[in-house]
């Protein structure tokens, strides 16, 4: 259960859908002075090297982020993400890309608060060396996100992003991530929830958006993704999707001008595209 690695795919195109909206969403509440939590279920490692025997076996960032960079037509809300990747690369060539803790601290002001859960040992050792120096801001533990969550909820600013994005190793995930939610929802109703999950052939992955959307929330977006067709023989990930609960309205229309460009940039064949549906009170 504990042999995914994300470093193996760190920068491939789900990076590039999820942090994208990540950072449009603290960015949203950054507006307000009043504090927020980030709280990550899945945070891997923290931060990764792209020459590193992991990333460098799949090079999936070179198909991903690595064809954003130095780019100089880039719609908003890519520019601002490749923005904060570039954080991390300040000599200008992409060696680094920040997992989805490393871009929420590109985010925290002084008040702000990170929560982060690793069970992989490895990856839990390399997200507590990536945030040593920022103790008074960030918690990393080695616990199980899916029950750590409960113990979170509400926090004390009655504002937090969550982002539950397990690997989906075996399918108990599918149904971890619709409980976890659904609990979740009933502790702390206004809160935003951010599910990734991958476009696949299996039939729970087909099926976990609409069992989301099942929960009832009555603020919600769904977007997806594609990056070539379905595998003819069924295996593989050709997209992935994010379901937002309590998105803020601005997100549908930054997405509606950054999906159509990205969909176009990241294609691998003619069967990219995406899909945007949203319902915000």
């Amino acid at each position: 259960m504990l042999s995914y690695r994300h470093a193996f795919h760190a920068g491939n195109h789900a990076d590039v859908l999820k942090h994208l909206v990540v950072l449009e969403l603290l960015d949203y509440y950054n507006r307000k002075d009043k504090p927020w939590y980030y709280v990550d279920t899945h945070a891997g490692g923290g931060c990764y090297a792209l020459d590193s025997a992991q990333a460098d076996k799949t090079a999936e960032a070179v198909d991903g982020v690595g064809r954003l960079w130095g780019r100089d037509d880039l719609p908003a809300a890519v520019a601002n993400y490749v923005a904060a990747v570039a954080q991390f690369n300040p000599h200008g060539r992409l060696l680094f890309y920040p997992g989805s803790p490393a871009l929420a601290m590109t985010r925290a002001r002084a008040q702000d608060r990170l929560r982060l859960f690793e069970l992989h040992p490895a990856d839990f050792e390399s997200l507590q060396r990536t945030f040593e120096s920022e103790q008074e801001r960030v918690q990393v533990r080695r616990s199980d996100g899916f029950a750590a969550l409960k113990s979170l909820l509400p926090p004390p600013s009655r504002r937090a992003v969550v982002l539950i994005d397990p690997p989906y190793e075996v399918k108990e995930d599918y149904r971890r991530v619709v409980d976890t939610v659904r609990d979740a929802m009933r502790r702390f109703p206004t809160g935003t929830f951010v599910v990734w999950y991958p476009m696949l052939a299996r039939t729970e992955a087909r099926a976990l958006p609409e069992r989301l959307a099942e929960l009832g929330a009555e603020s919600w977006l769904d977007v997806r993704l594609a990056v070539r067709k379905p595998p003819r023989d069924g295996f593989g990930m050709f997209g992935s999707g994010l379901y937002v609960i309590n998105p803020p309205w601005v997100l549908p229309q930054r997405l509606e001008v950054a999906l159509p460009w990205l969909a176009e940039r990241l294609a691998l064949d003619e069967g990219a595209g995406f899909d945007l549906e949203h319902h915000i009170e």
